[in-house]
């Protein structure tokens, strides 16, 4: 099933009762739906617990037996006059389709909110914690659960329910005050494609966001274990894209891929509320996403261990961490210090760079300034890269790619822990499938990514085709859209690992004109554009005449 017209439509109605009854930032409408969408799944995730409790011959109690007291008595006229009621009460049909109004407000705000908190904190993650009631305007919060009720998410798989979620993040544009900003769904795909991630290992994003890399990891693993019949086409952002089920997954590598495989971290509250929804909507109920800054709260394995953590680190890091940023000295942990920097792009990579079991993998966007900066920081991040590590590629990704959230230039960096670089792919994309304007969401058929994708997957052999059309001698002329450098080049060259710096030089001729010939042009045009400004003048002032 896919995500249809109709219920974009829906979610487009919701954020305009919300915008329209003075509920204008697009962050804490999320959040809030995170919240109504989680109130209403609440009731088929207490029976899949249940069920699956049952298949592993285990016990498992209904978060609906037994009795709750009201926090609030106004709230007893609405249930009956009772100062108690019953669990049951709590499911969406109970509490949703009965009341209105003030009624409602009050109800929601403090019986469900106080409810739905305490069977948070029994998971693994109270994504709950410090939850309140935003829409608090009887008609607005009326009229939004009106609307999300007609959703019938109860009637959606996990993927139309994630699409749909997609959906509601996909209206966040706002930056973060650290420089965090959601990344297009399609680099995401392609960044995970080349990370290639498998079942049992463990995928980790520190900056996670809205948890779209680990979404699409999640997808891509299922992806590669489906059969045939288990893979259907969906549209994404106006893109044909293929998706499996997972249908040739065993019960117990479900349980693995459900409950061992995704980590994530985030330093905004409201960040981990729509990921841990994001992640759960998609069928991944116990995903542990925790709100912490990574480079200021270092933990200790044993401290890992406790709170269900990989100990030794990870197979697989995917991100988009926030850069142009900057920490107080005093806060950096000693772990991801390089030289005296405070840039939150160069900590990151070094905290990445640690949080790596040996020959895992990292693909991560970073600003271009990271791969060529001349700064102490910059050029010791980059030997410890190359020297005691195996950087695989660099991908660079068009300028734009980013709007409308940000304009910065970056690029996907992809390397693994461990080991010493003996060369790198550099990879070019002119154009990802979108038009690159102000909305970057516009489809066109230039694409490099996938051609790109496929020749980091085929690296290997793509070495010895550079071999051999380097030996042609200077004459050479290569027009891929990839090339490669070796480590003593790199070394040569301070450790830059710009795509630009080791591009080879197209020999083809190129035409001079004569500057002469230019200025005359520029004059003949400069001539031209005032003869059309003073007959606009004339015509306006025929016009007032």
């Amino acid at each position: 099933m896919s995500l249809t017209p109709q219920r974009r439509q829906d979610i487009e109605v919701i954020r305009n009762y919300l915008f329209g009854g003075g509920y204008p930032d697009p962050v804490t409408n999320a959040e809030q739906l995170a919240f109504l969408f989680f109130f209403y799944l609440a009731d088929g995730l207490d029976t899949q617990a249940q069920a699956r409790a049952r298949l592993m011959k285990q016990s498992a109690e209904s978060i609906y037996i037994g009795d709750w007291k009201l926090r609030n008595p106004l709230n007893a006229p609405a249930m009956g006059g009772q100062g108690s009621i019953s669990r049951d009460r709590f499911r969406w049909s109970q509490w949703a389709r009965a009341l209105t109004g003030e009624n409602l407000v009050r109800f929601l705000r403090d019986e469900v909110f106080a409810f739905y908190t305490e069977v948070a904190a029994r998971g693994a993650v109270n994504f709950m914690a410090g939850a309140r009631l935003v829409i608090d305007e009887p008609v607005v919060l009326t009229q939004v659960i009106g609307k999300v009720d007609g959703l019938r998410l109860d009637e959606a798989d996990a993927d139309t329910k994630g699409d749909l979620f997609e959906h509601v993040l996909k209206q966040i544009k706002t930056a973060g005050e650290l420089g965090q900003f959601r990344t297009p769904r399609h680099i995401i795909r392609a960044i995970v494609a080349m990370l290639d991630p498998k079942i049992g290992e463990t995928a980790y994003d520190p900056a996670a966001g809205t948890a779209g890399f680990l979404a699409a990891v999640f997808d891509y693993i299922k992806l590669a274990n489906s059969t045939p019949d288990g893979i259907e086409t969906v549209d994404i952002d106006g893109k044909r894209i293929p998706r499996g089920n997972g249908n040739a997954l065993s019960a117990a590598k479900w349980r693995v891929l459900q409950e061992q495989t995704f980590f994530g971290n985030d330093v905004d509250p409201k960040m981990v509320r729509l990921a841990t929804m994001n992640l759960t909507l998609r069928g991944l109920p116990n995903v542990r996403i925790r709100q912490r800054n990574v480079l200021t709260t270092p933990l200790d394995a044993e401290t890992k261990r406790e709170l269900g953590l990989p100990p030794d680190g990870h197979h697989v890091i995917a991100a988009n961490p926030p850069f142009s940023g900057r920490l107080d000295k005093d806060r950096i942990s000693e772990d991801v210090k390089v030289g005296t920097s405070t840039a939150t792009e160069i900590l990151f990579i070094k905290y990445m760079l640690d949080s790596l079991l040996p020959d895992g993998r990292c693909g991560v966007i970073v600003p271009e300034g990271l791969l060529f900066g001349s700064t102490g920081a910059h050029k010791e991040l980059r030997r410890q890269l190359v020297e005691n590590n195996r950087v695989e590629a660099v991908l660079s990704l068009p300028g734009g790619i980013f709007q409308p959230y940000a304009g910065v230039k970056t690029s996907v960096l992809l390397f693994r822990k461990g080991g010493s670089t003996e060369r790198v792919l550099f990879l070019h994309a002119d154009n990802d499938g979108y038009r690159l304007d102000a909305n970057h969401d516009t489809v066109i058929e230039a694409d490099d990514l996938p051609g790109l994708v496929e020749t980091y997957r085929q690296r290997d052999a793509h070495w010895q085709a550079w071999q051999d059309s380097q030996r042609g001698g200077s004459d050479a002329v290569f027009l891929q859209n990839w090339w490669f450098a070796d480590a003593a080049a790199i070394r040569a060259n301070d450790f830059n690992l710009s795509a630009g710096r080791y591009r080879p030089m197209n020999q083809t001729a190129a035409v001079h004109r004569d500057p002469r010939d230019l200025l005359d042009e520029l004059a003949a045009i400069e001539a031209e554009i005032v003869e059309e400004v003073e007959a606009l003048r004339m015509v306006l002032a025929e016009q007032a005449a």
